[in-house]
């Protein structure tokens, strides 16, 4: 969904609410807030995904340049070696190179493993997040159906009767509050406090 589809339904949204303010259409109110609620949602689990892949991304180019350096230690650890079998330097010296190649080897290998256990750890939170996108997306077109289903519902009002007020000396529009409870159940919709 893009963001213009998203701004538009947030209008939309807070169009209906502003719409429905009277307290008598407070569910209906209610169920905008609550579409607004779940798409804030969305959005704040999609920036989580694309932070989650940021970092991955980090992760991997790290993971890159460790190989990369641990490669130049393997080659120099070689030349080392060559060397010592030319017996072109001293013993003691070409000893002690091996020994520092040696531990920056293990350190970078041990690294390279940690690296790979975030990756993989990363990657399973990446999967649970589009499986709770999904999830989520899957509520939010629920919602947007139910939202569809109560804005499809009519309801026709009995023909108003006129009364007159002798305080305000006009007569006033009233409708029978039996007949419009009458309608409204018959569009199915429930209504409370009988």
């Amino acid at each position: 969904m893009s963001n213009i589809d998203k701004q538009a339904l947030r209008e939309k949204f807070r169009l209906m609410q502003a719409h429905y303010s009277d307290p008598a259409d407070r569910a209906r109110q209610v169920i905008y807030i609550a579409a607004e609620a779940l798409l804030d949602e969305l959005d704040k689990k999609q920036q989580y995904i694309k932070l989650r892949d940021q970092e991955n991304e980090d992760i991997a180019l790290t993971v890159g340049k460790l190989r990369v350096e641990l490669e130049h230690y393997k080659s120099r650890e070689e030349r080392v070696t060559k060397l010592v079998l030319d017996n072109s330097t001293s013993w003691d010296a070409l000893y002690k190179k091996l020994e520092a190649a040696e531990r920056r080897i293990a350190e970078l290998e041990k690294g390279h493993q940690e690296a790979a256990k975030q990756i993989n750890s990363w990657r399973s939170l990446a999967k649970q997040n589009i499986a709770e996108r999904g999830k989520d997306i899957s509520e939010l077109e629920a919602a947007r159906q139910r939202i569809a289903e109560l804005e499809a519902r009519e309801v026709t009002l009995p023909p108003t009767f006129w009364y007159e007020h002798d305080d305000l000396s006009r007569d006033v529009p009233v409708l029978d509050k039996r007949l419009v409870k009458k309608a409204i159940r018959a569009a199915g919709i429930g209504v409370k406090g009988e």
